[in-house]
């Protein structure tokens, strides 16, 4: 049946592309996921103390840190690394905790309050930035490179002044200064809101005789790569948007490994690094021309750059003050947060930070009508449900076409199987007589395959959703599923839990997995039996493959899916029924059951 032919195409379209992304990205990957997880809890407590330590070994006392003056190359090319300690001023919000290196003003110290290294509420919180002297530095840093009669400016080991405050939160900004031998006077405040952006204002007042030019420059550094392993779904690593008209630019580490990038003439933009849920980034402000560098440097201790240094050096003149803006953005990459910064500050495709996809205009609105039924019903895995309702209305017009035309085909399997044994082995000649026939009944064979191949695009929106929105990162449904972004981690092979051992990845085959093999299995039954021996086994061990497939997915994809398959089941029943078809499932079950009962009397 030329039906069954189309639908076979286009489900196999969708498990080859299913079978590429699982074996070659995502299978692999399984177990390195489990003990990267487990891995990262303790480098977490281990990294919180480290750094606890060292911010309250740097408030025992004061030092006098040298400022770096030099070349832009020579300042922003140094490790970071610093030897000597100094005070720190606290970062309390909502938000973040963490701390202010007054040694380069280095934000160096930030972790996410309300976000866990795993499920477990009781582990700890996620570090993003922590002191260079660590095993996962990683810091901001914004200093100057000194011109024309300026001397020393502020770099990496400069210890500024704290002149007032003594804890940045939203409510209480942080007042620092340097002052240098050549008459310049540099005061930077920083603030900060109840989510993850830093501002950073630089005033910079020349107190000599002679005018002054001084370069603004900032960088992210961080010594190690995302622990994770990294998946070619996702992005992770350099980004920025280098002009307001410009698009989203991305170079992954291992690109960056072997040829550092420099964009020149940027202006108006942004750039950092990103992470699978987290972020960093700079955002210059919008009036200066800059350049923009992706490093990996290799000298002493491995570590990943994104900077930039200033094209037109900040002229001073003598007796004026020259202000500079720069904000930080350090955090958990919220959907609605970065799309607020947006708007707020007009920095252009800042919600790009995370990684949409080719498929964008599908994946970021099919996000949003998630998280609006969210916050209706409080529940994302109810939201997925709600999602699929709304989905299958909007394709409900094509569903009934497809339902239809295979009511018309099963309408005419007799005319078929006269046509078939009339022309024998001339194929030519069937596939003429057939499309008569089409023609003849206003049947269009391709109708069944449209809705399949349509729901592709939405297959995978869906999973980009669950793979990389931070929303959906530990976020619960019902009973053992409490993170929507992990697979179902129930087994049938030691029945669900109830036996005591520890099942391999590759026979974690959850509930909800068979769930959806089971609606699959049903949904095919549903449709006529082909008379081809071939394609009635692809159908027959379809759900079957799809059940191993889908365990090791998403579980808030694999719940879509039996959802999904549970709908079109009941949709389809409404339209065949109209059409005056007979379901052949529905009969073979009521079969069954008469057996049954008559073998029990």
């Amino acid at each position: 049946m030329e039906n069954n032919r189309n639908s076979i195409i286009a489900i196999a379209l969708t498990v080859l592309v299913v079978l590429a992304w699982q074996f070659l990205f995502m299978g692999p990957r399984l177990e390195e996921q489990r003990k990267a997880e487990e891995l990262a809890q303790q480098q977490e407590a281990a990294q919180q103390q480290t750094t606890s330590n060292s911010g309250s070994a740097s408030n025992t006392g004061t030092t006098t840190g040298t400022a770096v003056g030099g070349s832009s190359d020579a300042v922003l090319s140094q490790s970071g690394t610093q030897t000597e300690t100094a005070p720190r001023v606290k970062i309390d919000t909502p938000s973040l905790a963490g701390s202010i290196n007054l040694a380069g003003a280095r934000i160096d110290d930030v972790k996410l309050k309300n976000y866990h290294v795993t499920v477990d509420k009781s582990s700890p919180i996620v570090t993003l930035f922590a002191p260079a002297n660590t095993e996962n530095g990683y810091f901001a840093e914004l200093g100057f490179v000194q011109g024309s009669n300026s001397g020393k400016v502020p770099g990496p080991q400069t210890v500024w002044t704290l002149e007032n405050g003594d804890q940045l939160t939203p409510s209480t900004p942080v007042e620092i200064s340097y002052t240098n031998d050549s008459g310049l006077t540099f005061h930077r405040t920083f603030s900060i809101d109840d989510e993850y952006m830093i501002t950073v204002d630089d005033k910079v007042t020349n107190n000599s005789s002679n005018d002054v030019t001084v370069s603004p420059y900032g960088r992210l550094t961080r010594f190690n790569k995302p622990e994770g392993p990294s998946a070619w779904v996702l992005h992770e690593g350099f980004l920025g948007v280098m002009g307001p008209d410009d698009g989203v630019t991305e170079d992954n580490y291992k690109s960056i490994e072997k040829e550092d990038l420099t964009y020149n003439g940027a202006s108006g933009g942004w750039f950092g690094l990103t992470d699978k849920y987290w972020g960093g980034a700079i955002v210059p402000q919008s009036s200066i021309n800059y350049d923009v560098r992706f490093s990996h440097f290799t000298d002493g201790r491995s570590r990943y750059q994104a900077d930039y240094s200033d094209n037109d050096p900040l002229t001073v003149a003598a007796g004026q003050t020259a202000e500079l803006k720069t904000m930080v953005f350090a955090g958990a990459k919220e959907t609605n947060v970065l799309t607020d910064y947006q708007k707020q500050y007009n920095i252009p495709l800042f919600d790009r930070m995370i990684d949409w996809g080719w498929l964008w205009f599908i994946t970021k609105p099919l996000f949003q009508l998630m998280d609006f039924i969210y916050h209706m019903v409080g529940n994302f895995g109810v939201a997925i449900l709600i999602t699929t309702v709304i989905i299958k209305l909007l394709f409900f017009p094509l569903a009934s076409k497809q339902y239809a035309s295979m009511a018309n085909m099963k309408r005419v399997q007799p005319q078929m199987a006269a046509l078939k044994e009339q022309y024998g082995d001339d194929r030519m000649g069937l596939q003429k007589a057939m499309m008569e026939l089409y023609k003849k009944e206003k049947i269009n064979p391709v109708a069944g395959c449209w809705p399949v191949l349509i729901q592709i695009p939405i297959f995978f929106a869906l999973y980009k959703v669950l793979y990389v929105t931070i929303e959906m990162r530990h976020a619960p449904f019902f009973g053992w599923i409490q993170d929507l972004s992990a697979p179902d981690p129930t087994s049938v092979f030691n029945l669900f839990g109830l036996l005591p051992f520890a099942v391999p990845a590759v026979l974690m085959i959850g509930a909800w997995p068979i769930i959806m093999g089971i609606t699959m299995w049903m949904q095919m039954r549903m449709n006529p039996t082909p008379p081809d021996k071939t394609q009635a086994m692809i159908f027959n061990w379809m759900p079957v493959v799809f059940t191993f497939m889908l365990a090791k997915f998403p579980a808030g994809l694999v719940i879509y899916y039996a959802w999904n398959n549970s709908l079109s089941i009941l949709q389809q029943s409404i339209i065949m029924k109209r059409h005056g078809v007979k379901i052949e499932l529905f009969d073979n079950l009521k079969g069954l059951f008469r057996r049954k009962k008559a073998t029990s009397e």
